[in-house]
């Protein structure tokens, strides 16, 4: 009986150049998606702590002493509706202040808890999850490039490998190591701005936290006295 033996293909002998070329558009378009994706969680951010902030100090301050000057009269109703307007409805402190008083029955010190629970809930949680897409594309896009680089040299090393003893011409490589230059030069440049954009968005999302804890500090103060009052 005749023994068959079986020959292992070569991998130079397998042309895996179009599998390579088409797999490389498939990654320029994924850093094109990466790079629009995290710009547009970047400027949404952005606008999520801007909506959720006062305009300006004057206009924090003017509301303060609105609500402190009903607070005084033991007018809680007063307060409910002074927060219960359109343009103070996605303002971070007029809603924490209307939760509030919808609870002043309760212990101050029950209130301010809860209060800071529906802070960290309802406000900082959707910054942390906006926040963690953007972290995410930071870290995705640099791997795409290298995805690309390792791409790249894989399509190069072919041609070598595949040109035998003839040899390859520098110009027949330029194509592939210039594709694993840029994507790495892509990867890059997307992660940078990103890093830059990100991190003034964690300013501002600080900035509001101070804010936001500053104004309830004389809130608390104005509702504790207006407690007393009520008991009293």
């Amino acid at each position: 009986m005749e023994l068959m033996t079986q020959v292992p293909v070569s991998f130079a002998a397998i042309d895996i150049a179009p599998i390579l070329i088409a797999f490389g558009y498939v990654i320029y378009a994924a850093m094109a998606i990466a790079a629009v994706f995290g710009l547009y969680s970047v400027v949404a951010l952005m606008r999520q702590v801007k909506k959720r902030s006062f305009p300006g100090k004057a206009a924090s301050e003017a509301f303060l002493d609105d609500v402190g000057e009903q607070l005084e009269k033991n007018d809680f109703e007063g307060v409910f509706n002074t927060c219960d307007v359109p343009e103070l409805w996605s303002r971070a402190v007029p809603q924490l202040v209307q939760f509030a008083v919808e609870n002043k029955n309760k212990p101050i010190k029950k209130v301010k808890q809860m209060t800071g629970e529906k802070f960290s809930r309802d406000v900082l949680a959707q910054f942390e999850n906006r926040n963690a897409w953007v972290n995410t594309i930071v870290k995705s896009a640099p791997m795409l490039g290298l995805l690309g680089t390792v791409t790249g040299m894989i399509a190069a090393f072919g041609k070598i490998a595949g040109s035998g003893e003839s040899g390859v011409k520098p110009s027949d490589l330029a194509n592939d190591i210039s594709f694993a230059l840029f994507t790495t030069a892509y990867g890059l440049a997307i992660a940078i701005p990103l890093v830059i954009l990100g991190a003034m968005a964690q300013t501002r999302i600080a900035r509001l936290q101070d804010s936001v804890e500053e104004s309830m500090g004389y809130f608390f103060d104005d509702l504790e006295a207006a407690q007393v009052r009520s008991e009293g």
